[in-house]
């Protein structure tokens, strides 16, 4: 492989524009033949010098950065919100073949429905069914204009930000092709994570004691779905293009025709695919990348057939919400049978309690397992899984695998009965089951299972807002001992901040700076804090108006909790048993041997905005949760949606399908401007 990347030992000043057109132009050809062709020309180490010297270069010449350069994949703040966006034409979803006859039955209407003898082959295309997100990408003039979510078929969420990080997604087409691009293009592919990444990414997690993503399609939709583009990034997703939906000024005499145009364009096309004459052919094709599946990169759960001619196509047309011209055939889950030796239990980072077989090591979908989730204690009595059973379980693309069935004939009479524990088995607190939810859940604040996320959310914006710790920091502490619960972030002192990574003394200075400064916060910040399921910033607001202080709240019975307008049974319930906890008794009094003293709220009754709703939507100059709490100090609630019952819809910029209802129902709507004055009339 050839490793001299086009670099420069020096740029003048005259030459810095035709340097970047190369740099790019370069950086873009590499991408092409890496992500369409498969055949890379350079090292990953070679690739990066040429982006590390685009980096350099237009640091240098920021007049010169254009909004398609490679740099430029991320660069957007964090949004708010994904705005709604409607597809030009309805993606649909496909019918579902499974097994053999089923597709013989899909072929026999296909041929009755085009006027076809039954002895007659139709010419098909076979797809593997790349097993991710489907997503939309509209093209102007060959430029990348949005990236949208399926959605429910008519409309999806704009993540133009985040589609633009995915260096598989070309940010313009090639220009070398033939096909007239201008106008608007309107593609469909799907967004996937390699089991390359999607196991680097878990063995990170688990390095940091988080929960492990449950499969790589989830891990993709999650990833799209982020609102901070540099999240994104850190998941190299990629995507293979299949469909167009608005063809602009093309025109395409079938599928294997489009198909070409696509890899032509610069997009990534999967190279498994089979032009089938027949039923024959097809099955043949499915039945052997339902064998060699597990030699893939990525997962598929079956293959997708269409009809190859578009004249076909358009004659055969649409069924419901799907077309009669082309059909999934679905794979079954792979399965084993296998014996469980203990049922053990796993307390996550939010505290939920999931039972896990410990099984005897067997061979599914090419990787050794011997561990199976159960899910809940309610799904291990519906399925009777007992400690020594022997049971099928399958993978379905879960990282862990999942127990299907009990093989009840082959009890011999000593298997036992699992019990969910009554007690945390990391902390000993008392495990919950709130009244209509499957999952038991640890009530312990200083549970070590859930300690870095507790503090994380403890120092975070909405709670305490300490500046200075944040997740990097949080790790460190608790890894080296530091922090065993909140009130231990008080006790920290320079000299030993000072020694941990990308600390020092002056940021190990403004971090107990912060930390001294945060010793009185308002009674609703430190509720919030506590991370006590069910209260969120809204319901700590309306403890502490009611309550007043912390010691009020502490004592509190269920029925005094239940009294308060606002309250229901679940947050009473939890909000009690919180507070009854042997190991919050002992924080809050840490906490006030430290000096940690939250001041009561200030009354709201009779305040401005009393019996006023209001929601935000779009992006706001100022943190959202600033804006609502400024809301609640004056009476006001503040909710996620828009109804007929609010009163004010507060609209920044992208502002989405908030508004739309908003102008619906006939709603007020106010720019931050007018939002800004009508706080400046309370005097607020």
């Amino acid at each position: 492989m050839p490793e001299q990347p086009e670099l420069f030992s020096a740029t003048p000043e005259s030459d810095a524009t035709r340097r970047l057109q190369e740099l790019r132009a370069a950086i873009e050809r590499h991408n092409y033949r890496y992500y369409v062709l498969d055949q890379p020309e350079i090292s990953d180490a070679a690739y990066d010098r040429l982006f590390r010297e685009l980096e350099t270069l237009e640091r240098a010449h920021p007049d010169h950065i254009t909004p398609d350069s490679p740099t430029q994949r991320v660069g957007a703040q964090p949004a708010t919100e994904f705005p709604s966006v409607q597809h030009r034409v309805p993606m649909l979803s496909l019918a579902n073949a499974f097994g053999h006859e089923e597709f013989a039955e899909f072929d026999g209407r296909v041929k009755r429905a085009l006027g076809l003898p039954a002895e007659d082959e139709v010419e098909y295309v076979c797809e593997l069914k790349i097993d991710g997100l489907s997503i939309s990408l509209t093209y102007e003039d060959g430029e990348l204009r949005t990236g949208a979510t399926r959605g429910n078929g008519v409309e999806g969420e704009d993540i133009t930000q985040n589609v633009r990080t995915i260096r598989a997604i070309p940010l313009h087409l090639r220009r070398d092709t033939p096909d007239d691009l201008s106008g608007t293009l309107e593609l469909r592919g799907e967004i996937y994570l390699s089991r390359t990444e999607f196991d680097r990414l878990n063995s990170e997690r688990e390095a940091h004691d988080e929960a492990p993503l449950a499969n790589p399609r989830n891990a993709a939709a999650g990833a799209v779905r982020q609102l901070d583009p540099r999240e994104t990034a850190r998941r190299k997703l990629s995507i293979f293009c299949y469909a167009i939906g608005a063809p602009g000024n093309l025109q395409f005499s079938s599928q294997q025709a489009l198909l070409e145009f696509l890899r032509a364009a610069g997009l990534p096309v999967n190279p498994h695919i089979r032009l089938a004459h027949g039923v024959a052919e097809v099955l043949a094709f499915c039945d052997h990348w339902e064998q060699a599946r597990s030699t893939l990169r990525y997962d598929i759960d079956g293959v997708v057939v269409k009809v190859n001619s578009f004249e076909a196509q358009r004659r055969l047309g649409f069924v419901s919400r799907s077309p009669r011209w082309a059909i999934a055939y679905k794979y079954a889950p792979e399965q084993a049978e296998t014996q469980v030796r203990n049922i053990v239990v796993q307390v996550g980072r939010t505290g939920a309690l999931t039972p896990v077989a410990e099984m005897e090591p067997v061979t599914l979908a090419g990787s050794v397992v011997s561990r199976a989730t159960l899910h809940n204690e309610d799904e291990i009595r519906r399925k009777d899984v007992r400690i020594g059973d022997r049971v099928i379980i399958q993978k379905a693309g879960e990282v862990i695998p999942e127990v299907v069935r009990v093989l009840l004939e082959a009890r011999s009479g000593e298997e036992r009965a699992f019990e969910m524990p009554n007690e945390c088995p990391v902390c000993q607190a008392a495990v919950v089951r709130p009244e209509g939810e499957a999952v038991a859940r640890c009530s312990g604040i200083a549970c070590p299972a859930q300690l870095k996320q507790r503090i994380i959310h403890f120092v975070s914006r909405g709670a305490l807002d300490i500046q200075g710790v944040g997740p990097a920091l949080v790790e460190q502490l608790v890894d080296g001992g530091l922090v065993a619960n909140p009130a231990d972030l008080f006790k920290l002192t320079v000299d030993a901040l000072s020694p941990l990574e990308r600390m020092g003394a002056k940021s190990a200075e403004n971090v107990v700076a912060a930390l001294q400064a945060a010793k009185h916060p308002p009674l609703s910040r430190l509720l919030f804090g506590f991370g006590i399921r069910y209260v969120g910033e809204t319901i700590a607001d309306i403890l502490a108006q009611h309550f007043g202080g912390l010691q009020g709240l502490a004592q509190a019975s269920e029925e005094e909790l239940l009294a308060v307008p606002g309250i229901g049974p679940q947050i009473a319930n939890s909000v009690y048993i919180f507070f009854r906890q042997q190991q919050t008794r002992e924080l809050l009094q840490e906490l006030h041997d430290l000096g940690i003293m939250p001041h009561s709220p200030l009354p709201v009754a009779g305040g401005a905005f009393t019996g006023k709703t209001f929601v935000f939507t779009g992006t706001l100059s100022i943190p959202r949760e600033d804006a609502e709490r400024r809301v609640r100090a004056l009476g006001g609630k503040t909710t996620s949606s828009v109804s007929k019952g609010t009163d004010y819809v507060v609209i920044g910029e992208k502002a989405g399908s908030k508004a739309d209802k908003a102008r619906k129902l006939g709603v007020t709507m106010l720019t931050e401007e007018e939002f800004e004055a009508l706080m400046a009339e309370t005097g607020e």
